[in-house]
């Protein structure tokens, strides 16, 4: 520290051997300074308050059927970037400015200026504006101010209205793409459901549950066909002790006129049933064509059945007659062989059924997984085109509601007026500074010829500079005439230097005087 301290004071000896020029120097930069602030042209500066209203009676009312932007936000990046070039060339047409503007030099110039003059200012969460802008002329001033306020409004106004428009444009071709999807889908569903009809359709159900089905209707018939064997059997075994009786017939027998109990039972039973389920199937049923191939059969087996007897005992053949427990069992027993023959139509049936299904079961989980993935795909692009449409609405009543009643609303509080102060410069401020600069720029020439033409001030430096050995020094003793003029010199140095700080602090109170 103590070195630091004998160093500092080193230099401020060294600098005091060329005060005279350090003097010179201030003055002569003060009055350089004083004839500049003083000739610096007048700017006047005009501004203008605007106000955003961005709270709407709609707004709470409309909050979720309408899309609502933050306006706050909105207005804010407006004021951020609304000094640009298109706006300031735009601004510059509107204050006729370009009126003295003679080549492309002078409209660079133009513009650089006006950017830096222009200014926007902002309260913060109140939405309130300051535009204001300084020019050697305060009618240019205001004429420019008021042009910029107009920008201000279009610029919100417009970049809204663009916005929205842009939005609705893109969400009408997303529309249209969904609506290209869902229409594609929508073939491949119907394209899917005619190919795999006979597995699949509307309200059908699912594999496994027509298998299930299936095999419980087989069960079933397979337990209604024993029940009706085994009825039909005990039939049979009563009827063993009892013999037909034949009758002698003149005529000539006829299938018709014939009668044998046996089988025309079995015939009229099946007939009777063949009737019931006319009634409730039509004649494609696998039952009705079952039932009709059985009396087919019936039917030519009482043919052969006359033609054997008729060969056997051709005069003696006549009708078969019984006694009426025997009538009445033989029809008892027809109608058991018909109920037993359509019990095996059913049985069939179902046995085809389970065994397509069976042979299907590969194929149809298959079938429901492509169905299932071509369904869900559909109602992805089915749910994202409702939101789509919900969302195109929303934008349609945004923008019904923003032209009815107007989300952001500007207010001109302050207008712009014509400055009659200038507003710049402050030459209150700039004077002081002019003199602080003229004591810098004398320092600073004594430092610079301090360290162009250095001096050793004692022994100390002089040894730790050359690094010999000093012998001694010799001291000089000033008389008295040496010592008088050192002082009348020292006091016009500071006469000089108290003349350059009250020449400045007079001028200072000269110029607040003249602005007050």
């Amino acid at each position: 520290m103590e070195d630091i301290v004998r160093q500092l004071i080193g230099y401020v000896r060294a600098m005091w051997l060329y005060r005279w020029w350090g003097l010179l120097a201030a003055w002569l930069v003060g009055i350089a300074a004083a004839i500049g602030i003083y000739m610096l042209p007048d700017r006047y500066e005009s501004s203008a308050r605007i106000f955003v209203d961005t709270q709407s009676v709609l707004k709470p009312l409309m909050s979720g059927l309408a899309v609502q932007p933050n306006i706050d936000q909105q207005v804010t990046i407006l004021s951020r970037t609304l000094i640009s070039r298109p706006n300031i060339e735009k601004l510059i047409r509107m204050a006729d400015l370009d009126l003295t503007i003679k080549n492309e030099k002078d409209r660079e110039a133009l513009i650089d200026k006006m950017t830096r003059s222009l200014a926007i200012r902002s309260t913060g969460r109140d939405n309130l504006f300051t535009l204001s802008y300084q020019d050697e002329q305060a009618e240019r001033a205001r004429r420019v101010v008021q042009s910029f306020v107009s920008i201000f409004v279009e610029s919100g106004l417009g970049d809204k209205r663009k916005d929205t428009d842009t939005a609705r444009r893109f969400i009408e071709e997303q529309i249209s793409g969904y609506e290209q999807k869902l229409e594609d889908a929508e073939n491949r569903l119907k394209e899917f459901k005619l190919k795999n009809m006979a597995m699949m359709g509307e309200g059908r159900p699912d594999y496994f549950s027509q298998l299930s089905k299936v095999t419980a209707d087989l069960e079933q018939a397979r337990l209604e066909l024993r029940e009706a064997q085994n009825s039909r059997d005990a039939l049979k075994r009563q009827l063993l002790g009892e013999e037909p009786v034949l009758l002698p017939q003149a005529q000539a027998p006829s299938l018709s006129s014939v009668s044998i109990p046996d089988i025309d039972g079995r015939i009229d039973a099946l007939k009777k049933n063949l009737d019931g389920m006319l009634q409730r199937f039509t004649e494609a049923h696998p039952d009705v064509i079952g039932t009709r191939r059985v009396i087919a059969q019936l039917e030519e087996q009482k043919r052969k059945e006359i033609e054997l007897r008729s060969k056997e005992a051709p005069s003696q053949f006549g009708s078969l007659n019984s006694n009426p427990v025997y009538q009445q069992m033989k029809l008892a027993m027809g109608e058991a062989e018909a109920n037993v023959a359509s019990l095996q139509a059913r049985v069939s049936e179902y046995q085809s059924r389970y065994d397509a299904l069976r042979k299907a079961s590969q194929l149809v989980p298959q079938i429901e997984a492509e169905y299932a993935q071509l369904n869900r795909d559909y109602e992805i692009n089915k749910k994202n085109y409702e939101s789509l449409v919900a969302r195109r609405e929303s934008a349609n009543m945004s923008v019904e509601m923003e032209s009815t009643s107007g989300i952001a609303e500007f207010r001109l509080i302050d207008p712009p007026s014509i400055p009659l102060k200038p507003a710049a410069p402050n030459r209150v401020l700039l004077m002081p500074a002019g003199g602080v600069a003229a004591l810098g720029a004398g320092l600073a020439l004594m430092f610079l010829l301090s360290q162009l033409r250095p001096t050793f001030q004692d022994a100390r430096v002089l040894r730790e500079i050359s690094g010999l050995p000093l012998l001694g020094t010799v001291s000089m003793i000033p008389d008295d005439g040496r010592k008088r003029r050192a002082r009348n010199s020292n006091l016009f140095f500071a006469g000089g230097l108290a003349g350059l700080v009250g020449c400045f602090a007079v001028l200072t109170a000269m110029l607040a005087i003249m602005q007050a």
